[in-house]
This record gives C-alpha cells, sequence and structure tokens, in this order.
C-alpha cells in the first residue's frame, strides 16, 4: 500500500460501484404498495385558473387520487419558504409572495404544477392526467427583465408592483462618484449573462412515505437532506422533525440545481400520508426544463474610472437579475451576497459601487447554478478589463498586471465587504501564460490563417469566494447565518473508522478525500475509512454541499473531531504506557512515549477503548466516539487564470475550442486526480454556456427551448484537451488550508473563451460579444463586412 494521505492521486473508492452499475438512486428505490404521481403543469406562462374539472382523472384505470391546489389551501399545508432575506435600499424587506405548492388562482410561468394525480402505474398517471380539463384566462406574461420592468407591464404578483422583488445596495456611491468625476477616461460595457438549464445527468426525482405511527420518510435527489428536512417540515407540512426522515442516496450531479426544497418533495410527502402508501415520482426530461431552477440571467451595465496610466480609479455596477416566477430557496442571495461582493475581483479597486434589482417574471425561478454569482462577476469583469484594454490600447495582461492586488497585500479588504486572506495572482497568470504557450501564438494564428481560420486567444484572471461564511459579510451587509458543517468521527474496536458527515457527495469524490484526511491524520488505511452521508437519521445536522464548502467547512470539522479523537487516545495511551500525557505523541497511526521505543499503535488503542480491561474508567468515559462542529468565519477564495485558444471557421462560423489552460489555486491539493476531474468538468460546464446553452423564452413567457431537440448541450467534440495546474497559496484560516475546487471550472473558463473569440475578431471591430457565441452569432457578424485591414 502506498502513501494515500493529502497530496497522494487515489483512486475514487465510489467508482466501483457507479462503473458496475450499483449505485442506488432514487428511481432505483421502489417501496412495497407504491403508487406513482404524475403533474399536470401549465402550458401557459400566466393565467388565471377558472375552472379544474378532474372527475374523468380520478374515475380512470389505477388511480388513486387527484389532488388540485384547493386540496393544499384546505389542509392548512403552507407555501414553498424562501430561506434568504434581503432587504432594498430604503430598508424595506424583500417582496416575498406566496410560493404555493400546486397552483392556487392563477400559474406563473410554463410548469408551473396544476393538479397531481396519483395512480397505480407512472402510464396510468400519466392517461389519466390527459383527462384533466383546465380553463384558463390568459393574461400577458413577461419573460425578460427589461420587459418586466416596463411601464405597463404585466404584473406577476401582486405583492410586488412593478414586478420589483428588491432593490439592494453595496459599495459607496459618494466615493464612486467622486472618482468617476475626476476620472481621465471611462470606459463602459453593457453586458448580459445568459439563463441556464442545470441537467444533472439524473432527473429530480422523490419519493414519500408514511408508516402507520405517522412517521415519514422522503428519498429524494437532494444535497443537502437536513435543509430540507427543516424547511419541508417546519414551514410546509408542519411535521415535527423527529417524525420526518430525509434520504439523499446516490444523486446524479446537481450543480446546485437540487439544493432547493421543491413542490414534489413536498406532494409525495404530504400525500403519503393521506394514502398510508408510498408515493413516487421521477422527473421526465421535459419537466427538467420547466421545474428544475435555472441559473444565470442578469443584464448588466459596468463601468470602470482610470487613471490616465489605465489604474482602476472605481467601479459602477448596476445589474437586473431575473428571480423568475417565484422565490426560490436561496434566489436572493445568488445576486447579492456571491455576486456583488466578488465585484473586486482580483483587482485593488479602490471603490466599488453596485445595485441589483430583483425581477419577478413569467419564467421558472431562478437559482444558484454552479458557481452562483462567482461567474456572473467574473464575467461582466474580465470582459470589462479586456474592454477597456480594446479602447486604451494598453495589453491587456498588462492592464491585469498594472491592476492586481499584489501577493504581499494579504490580507486584503476590499471595498465591498469581503476580506481576502491569501492569494498570488501574478504567479497563476505567468504558470498559465507559459503552459499555454502564450509566447507561441502568433504563430498558430498565422498557421491559422493560412488554414482560412480565424484564431483568437483569451484569458480570465478570476476569484471565487467559497465556504459561504456569512458572518464574513455581516459587519456590512448585516447578515448572519448559521452555515456551519459538522462531522462525527467512530473508531470501531478494530480501529475502522466510520465519518459521518454533514455534507452530502453527488460526483465530488468525498468518500474517497475525506477518507484521505482520515488516512494522513489518524494512520488509518483509506479501505478502512467509511464516509456515511445523505440520511438525516444516521448523521448529525448538517448542512449539505453546496458552494464549494464540503472540504473546506466539512472537512475542517472532521478535522477538529480527530483532534478529539487523538486527544482521547492520547489519554488511554498513557495509562497503557505508564506515561504522562504530556509525553506522548501521535504519528503514522502510533502512540509513543516520546524518547523511547515504547509504543501502542491506533488499532491497539481503539480495541482498549471499547475492550477496557485495563483502562481507566474512572477517569474516562469507554469509547472514541467523537463530534465536532467548524462555524468557518470567512469564505475561502480560490483564484486563478484561464487561458483559451480558438478557432474560427470563416465560411461557418464554428468556433472551435482547440486549447484550454486552466491554473487554479485552491490551497492544499487533497488529491490531484479528483481537482484535475473537478476542472474538466466545470470548463465543459463553462464552455458550454459560451458558446451553446441558451435557456430560451419568446417574448410573452413560453418557454422555446424544452428539450435537447433545442436546448445544446456541450458534446465531447465541443471540449479540448484541458491542461491543468495549480500554484497555491494555503487558506490562513481553516486547518487544511483548503479553498474548494468544485466551481473554479466553470467560473474562469466562460470569459476567457468570449475574450478568445472577441480576440479572433478584433479585425471585423468586435469588442463585446454576449453568450451564447453560436455558430449563427458569428456567421452574421463575419457576413456584416470585410474586415478593416482588408479594407485598408
Amino acid at each position: 500500500m502506498g502513501f494515500e494521505g493529502i497530496g497522494a492521486a487515489v483512486k475514487r473508492k465510489e467508482d466501483g460501484r457507479f462503473l458496475a452499475g450499483r449505485g442506488n438512486y432514487v428511481d432505483d428505490i421502489n417501496r412495497p404498495g407504491q403508487v406513482y404521481a404524475y403533474f399536470k403543469r401549465s402550458d401557459r406562462p400566466h393565467a388565471r385558473i377558472l375552472r379544474v374539472d378532474t372527475a374523468a382523472a380520478a374515475s380512470a384505470p389505477g388511480v388513486v387520487a387527484v389532488y388540485t391546489g384547493a386540496d393544499f389551501a384546505a389542509d392548512g399545508i403552507g407555501g414553498l419558504p424562501c430561506g434568504w432575506q434581503i432587504h432594498s435600499k430604503d430598508g424595506s424587506p424583500m417582496a416575498e409572495p406566496p410560493h404555493p405548492v400546486l397552483a392556487q388562482g392563477k400559474v406563473r410561468h410554463v410548469g408551473d404544477p396544476v393538479v397531481a394525480v396519483l395512480a397505480e402505474t407512472r402510464q396510468q398517471a400519466k392517461d389519466a392526467a390527459e383527462l384533466i380539463e383546465i380553463d384558463y384566462e390568459d393574461l400577458p406574461g413577461t419573460a425578460s427583465v427589461l420587459d418586466a420592468l416596463k411601464p405597463g407591464a404585466a404584473v406577476v404578483h401582486d405583492e410586488a408592483p412593478g414586478n420589483v422583488c428588491y432593490d439592494w445596495q453595496i459599495g459607496d456611491k459618494a466615493a464612486v462618484d467622486a472618482a468617476f468625476a475626476g476620472a481621465a477616461r471611462v470606459v463602459k460595457l453593457d453586458l448580459t449573462n445568459n439563463r441556464l438549464v442545470p441537467n444533472a445527468m439524473e432527473p429530480r426525482a422523490a419519493i414519500g412515505e408514511c408508516d402507520i405511527a405517522g412517521n415519514y420518510t422522503l428519498y429524494t435527489t437532494s444535497q443537502n437532506p437536513h435543509v430540507i428536512r427543516l424547511l419541508m417540515g417546519a414551514f410546509v407540512l408542519h411535521i415535527p422533525e423527529h417524525q420526518l426522515r430525509v434520504v439523499a442516496p446516490d444523486v446524479g450531479g446537481g450543480f446546485g440545481s437540487k439544493i432547493y426544497h421543491y413542490a414534489e418533495e413536498a406532494l409525495v410527502t404530504w400525500a403519503a400520508g393521506k394514502l398510508k402508501r408510498p408515493v413516487k415520482w421521477t422527473a421526465e426530461r421535459s419537466e427538467s426544463f420547466m421545474s428544475d431552477a435555472h441559473g444565470r440571467d442578469h443584464v448588466s451595465t459596468a463601468e470602470m474610472a482610470l487613471d490616465a496610466e489605465g489604474h482602476f480609479l472605481a467601479l459602477k455596477v448596476s445589474t437586473l437579475a431575473n428571480m423568475g416566477a417565484y422565490l426560490s430557496t436561496f434566489a436572493p442571495a445568488v445576486p447579492t451576497y456571491l455576486y456583488a461582493t466578488l465585484l473586486a475581483g482580483v483587482y485593488k479597486t479602490p471603490v466599488i459601487y453596485a445595485e441589483v434589482k430583483a425581477v419577478f417574471t413569467n419564467t421558472v425561478p431562478v437559482d444558484a447554478y454552479r458557481g452562483a454569482g462567482r461567474p456572473e462577476a467574473t464575467f461582466l469583469l474580465e470582459r470589462l478589463v479586456d474592454a477597456i484594454a480594446h479602447d486604451t490600447g494598453i495589453d491587456r495582461i498588462e492592464l491585469r498586471r498594472r491592476n492586481f492586488i499584489p501577493a504581499n497585500a494579504f490580507p486584503y479588504q476590499t471595498p465591498v465587504a469581503l476580506q481576502y486572506d491569501s492569494g498570488d495572482y501574478e504567479t497563476t497568470l505567468a504558470a498559465a501564460l507559459k503552459a499555454a504557450d502564450h509566447t507561441g501564438f502568433p504563430a498558430r494564428r498565422q498557421a491559422a490563417a493560412a488554414q482560412g481560420k480565424l484564431r483568437g486567444i483569451g484569458i480570465s484572471t478570476y476569484l471565487e469566494a467559497c465556504g459561504i461564511a456569512p458572518s464574513a459579510v455581516a459587519g456590512a451587509l448585516g447578515a448572519r447565518a448559521g452555515l456551519y458543517e459538522v462531522a462525527n468521527v467512530r473508531v470501531n474496536p478494530t480501529g475502522s473508522v466510520t465519518v459521518f458527515t454533514g455534507t452530502h457527495s453527488h460526483g465530488q469524490g468525498h468518500e474517497t478525500t475525506f477518507a484521505q484526511v482520515v488516512a494522513e491524520q489518524l494512520g488509518v488505511p483509506v479501505s478502512q475509512v467509511d464516509v456515511v452521508h445523505g440520511d438525516t437519521a444516521r448523521i448529525p445536522f448538517g448542512m449539505g454541499t453546496y458552494g464549494s464548502r464540503s472540504i473546506a467547512v466539512g472537512g475542517s470539522a472532521l478535522v477538529k473531531a480527530m483532534d478529539k479523537i487523538i486527544a482521547k487516545g492520547k489519554r488511554i495511551a498513557a495509562h497503557l504506557l505508564e506515561a504522562s500525557v504530556d509525553d506522548i505523541e501521535f504519528k503514522d497511526g502510533k502512540f509513543s512515549v516520546a524518547g523511547t521505543d515504547k509504543s501502542k499503535t491506533f488499532g491497539e488503542i481503539a480495541l482498549t477503548a471499547y475492550v477496557p480491561h485495563n483502562y481507566p474508567i474512572e477517569e474516562l468515559e469507554p469509547g472514541l466516539d467523537e463530534t465536532a462542529f467548524y462555524d468557518p468565519k470567512n469564505f475561502t477564495f480560490p483564484g486563478g487564470c484561464h487561458v483559451a485558444e480558438v478557432e474560427i471557421d470563416r465560411e461557418t462560423g464554428v468556433v472551435r475550442v482547440v486549447n484550454f489552460t486552466a491554473v487554479d489555486d485552491i490551497g492544499r491539493v487533497i488529491n490531484p486526480m479528483i481537482v484535475e476531474g473537478q476542472v474538466h468538468g466545470g470548463v465543459a460546464q463553462g464552455i458550454g454556456q459560451a458558446l451553446l446553452e441558451q435557456a430560451g423564452y419568446d417574448d410573452g413567457g413560453q418557454i422555446v427551448s424544452g428539450s435537447f431537440m433545442d436546448y445544446t448541450m456541450p458534446r465531447a467534440d465541443n471540449v479540448p484537451n484541458i491542461h491543468v495546474g495549480t500554484e497555491s497559496t494555503l487558506c490562513t484560516h481553516n486547518p487544511l488550508g483548503v479553498k474548494g475546487v468544485g466551481e473554479v471550472g466553470a467560473i474562469g473558463s466562460p470569459p476567457a473563451v468570449i475574450n478568445a473569440i472577441v480576440n479572433a475578431l478584433e479585425a471585423y471591430g468586435v469588442r463585446h460579444l454576449d453568450m451564447p457565441a453560436t455558430s449563427q452569432k458569428i456567421w452574421s457578424i463575419l457576413q456584416a463586412g470585410a474586415p478593416r485591414m482588408a479594407a485598408e
């Protein structure tokens, strides 16, 4: 057995069962006597419900029950709660309209669930739903934030006049205005961050169950089962927590879309209690397009004030953020706490002011999607920096270097609440440029031109905030929420270890990385470590997985719990070895007396803890089982540089990413192979956003990209070989020195790709291009006119 601790490229333990088809997903679970749910959803974006006739469906073969919003109202069932409160500039709380489990009175987006049909088979439920008659009075709808804010626009919720959820701000507006007044130059850029559909490989699914004693179990595709239990039990169904168990087994990807509490989870749980039979629902892919929370969808204007040498003096940003038809669980936090607080990026801009207006529209709710606010901030900043370089003639790499926060300036307090603890942006930039052979690009561009291709290169120097530490912004923004994490470490009598963690793994490899942390600290082989997650009946209360928090927050709790294990082990060893506790050392899985050859293995101490034939029972309780909590006092701040190189076919406008380099500072690397895989996946998603993906709506709110026929996902031939490198500075405030890696690929890559495309099209006078840069969009630019150099 080779080295398996921190830094080892250990193969993922969990992959064996997945590759052999032995994963256990929600749809693999079948409960005795279960019935199947199917939802009749709104086919229109905005309408009053005049009549719902379910008689024919209720009498259809196999149908067990049919439920509407009226049934939930009659039962006193609450709506889906929003988990984050934002206040507007004037101090007023955000508008938080009701979000019923099944529509009541109105439908507000295509996909809004109206009726639930439960039958003995899935097909019977689906067939019966076709028999339901619903009379609507159609109302005007809006899909874009710009249309929703126009005078006279249709109001989505009476509780939100003008369709405004909140009008929020951060920063010193007076100082920014003063800096702009004295600036040598101001550069402005209007840009849109396109709406995305998450499209995890596994669709959402849920099974509700209720036993004769009124104890409920929900099996669900969730990233945070304890949070679902809290929200659904306390605010929706009013089930005491000790009577509600939530199980999230293997989950096939989440990307944020499985954080939230959804209507289908509440419906199957409530209906199981009514019928005293399990109720199962699995989304069809077309349902996912119209019911899974979407991501991004910002319209922004950014302005930078500069001095004569190109130093950044002040940044001003105005953003309209689309909330969709209802507030999803954490939606208000994304364009505020997770976006605007990151607008400093890697630059030492002295003053920043941002205002964010959140807007209701007749579209699917919008919430966090891989990166959650951080990609939107990075795209805005990195496109703005390239626009500044374009307008001023300053080399874009030199412009970045001129404005970087220097490595000796940490800790660095930004003007938008956050304080960065560590980083070295010059080093990651230099490493990325070298790995990408930036100096050789002119020759590659010339060779491409000889083949009739346009070639461009783009860079993105990004910063992310991970770990979701509300205390880090509490002073400036008045927010505080306990987003701690917990770990319980149970050492078994034979010395094997079981870790119970409140985080959840849905592709990240926690069963391996957490085991490596245990191997490093306790000297136990990875094969002897079992990591348990996803079941509220087995794990202590935890906050789940999102925001690249698992190793930084959950891993830190694990380290603290193991510190307690070692401390107790030292006391046991001191008794067995007849030495002072202060003289006991622990290293490489062995307790020893300093300066002697007297020692006991970790396994021997574990056995003694449980079989105390020679044990200080009067002084020390038996067992070796410890729990610890870790509450992050600050975010962690990964950063890095991504370099994209593209070729454009002049005849078709097709863009091909031919080279991609990612050099990231993610703090201490636990498993380099898993890090590389996480970056690969994130970059693939970033390329998808940059080139292909767009959740499309017509002007009235009808979804026009409701399947893979109309929504283009990145395929293998869209993604090049990716060079991944790391240049780490350690996080200074968690015991592992880690920063997080799950989202960096999706944050740094979109602006790098768009910057490369704009660079390739510079001869055509292109200054900016919104995502996605489709072949049609590029072809239109190429057809619009000859390159300037040719005209000259």
